[in-house]
């Protein structure tokens, strides 16, 4: 294991587009999930009337709903990871890497692994990142009887993890089979922003459909992921929320993470490289 992450540390460690990319998005994740409270204050300040409510009083980082809150904003973002593994594998192709590895002994099953830990180290690191960003905003933010919440349902920073590894494992598939970078980016940016959330959307709200119909976005490759963690801010609408991972939910994501990883281990093995 040691050895494979080396390999894919030695591979990555001059690749600017690699730390371009991983600064972006903690740049980003950090900003977008910090700036909760800077919004409530600017339309507080805007003379924004949410019925007499001060916005600056909403909880949004009071323990331990920081966590639902944070994972579910954060997750949006992924995508900018997915190109890393996109943009590694392709470099690796155009560059001829891949197959110099195969021919200096590393095994293809070596090589799928390699990008496996590669995958499962930034899905972790995404993980560390929003934790420590959840508990210094949540230490400044939530009120101090709060605190001994800290630890509550931090099962969603592991259904953000999931989320991130699943979804990175699809980006994977999809440059080993298309084998065009460019193609790869546009249609996976395309498919998760707008073609798959406008056919769920159409199949939850169409009327006319029957009931069985109306269950298969659930089953969905991207639309599967953002139902581990589903919007939490109904709360402050009085609105009933999901403040658990749905075991259905999380069987699903684990049955396409299989199904990505073999598919592209059949893929690797039956196509020359």
């Amino acid at each position: 294991m040691i050895r494979l992450l080396t390999i894919e540390w030695y591979k990555l460690r001059h690749y600017r587009p690699f730390w371009v990319l991983i600064i972006m998005y903690a740049a980003l994740s950090t900003l977008v999930c910090s700036s909760g409270m800077f919004l409530m204050a600017y339309l507080k300040g805007e003379g924004a009337d949410f019925r007499g409510f001060d916005p600056t009083m909403l909880p949004l980082y009071d323990f331990p709903d920081v966590w639902h809150n944070m994972t579910y904003i954060a997750a949006r973002l992924k995508i900018i990871l997915a190109f890393i593994i996109i943009m590694s594998i392709f470099n690796e192709i155009n560059h001829r890497t891949l197959r110099q590895n195969i021919i200096d002994g590393l095994s293809k099953k070596e090589w799928l692994g390699s990008k496996v830990l590669l995958m499962g180290a930034i899905s972790l690191g995404a993980g560390l990142l929003l934790f420590v960003n959840g508990l210094i905003l949540g230490l400044i933010y939530s009120h101090p009887e709060a605190y001994q919440y800290i630890f509550q349902r931090l099962d969603f920073i592991v259904a953000y993890c999931l989320d991130v590894f699943t979804y990175l494992s699809f980006a994977m598939m999809l440059a080993l089979i298309f084998r065009k970078g460019g193609l790869v980016i546009v249609g996976l940016l395309m498919y998760s922003a707008m073609f798959e959330p406008f056919l769920a959307a159409f199949l939850y709200n169409f009327p006319p459909l029957p009931e069985y119909a109306r269950a298969i976005p659930d089953f969905l490759p991207v639309q599967s992921l953002r139902n581990l963690i589903q919007v939490p801010f109904r709360r402050f609408l009085l609105m009933e929320i999901q403040e658990f991972i749905p075991l259905k939910t999380l069987l699903i994501a684990l049955t396409w993470l299989t199904v990505y990883l073999r598919v592209s281990f059949w893929l690797l093995s039956k196509r020359d490289i």
